[in-house]
């Protein structure tokens, strides 16, 4: 089988777009948000992404956060090994990162900002979980049960249409 050898150096690439994305962003981020910052910008195969942090995480370049294990962020020696590789990453590439990033992030950060879930408990019992987070915090979370997966979709469309409404009157009506 003849190896191409453009694909090595196409990892590196992908590795180092990882790496200048959690230097550009500064400060740690999820799977979610890194994994839709990245594809925001380049053309990377799900499971190669997956290698790749994985990789990233097993030569300490990135780390999970100690504030929140959840969250990756870029380690000093990450930070070091970018600026002795960042010129593998095509300026083009670059070019459209720096264009598009703070669109991107900012489009990724409030989409995950608000969330609704529900989860079955029973057959007939759900329990129905909204939450606003900000920085990775939990600043507000209702959880409630209900009795039909109707009526949790419902709740958990209309908070993710209407949180920003739906969140101060709760707020009011807490507080008289």
């Amino acid at each position: 089988m003849k190896q191409d050898s453009e694909q090595p150096l196409t990892f590196a690439e992908d590795k180092i777009l990882i790496l200048y994305i959690l230097k550009k962003v500064g400060k740690p981020l999820s799977h979610k948000e890194l994994l839709e910052l990245i594809l925001a910008v380049a053309d990377i195969n799900y499971f190669y992404f997956e290698q790749f942090l994985s990789d990233l995480l097993e030569d300490h370049y990135i780390a999970k956060s100690p504030k929140n294990p959840n969250l990756y962020e870029l380690t000093e020696e990450g930070s070091k090994s970018l600026s002795l590789t960042l010129d593998l990453i095509p300026g083009i590439t670059k070019l459209k990162i720096d264009s598009h990033f703070k669109e991107s992030f900012d489009s990724i950060q409030d989409k995950f900002s608000i969330s609704a879930e529900y989860t079955p408990l029973s057959e007939k019992e759900l329990i129905v979980t909204c939450k606003i987070i900000e920085n990775h915090i939990d600043i507000f979370k209702l959880e409630t049960y209900v009795g039909s997966k109707e009526q949790a979709s419902q709740i958990v469309n209309n908070w993710n249409k209407n949180a920003s409404e739906i969140y101060p009157q709760i707020l009011n009506l807490l507080a008289k």
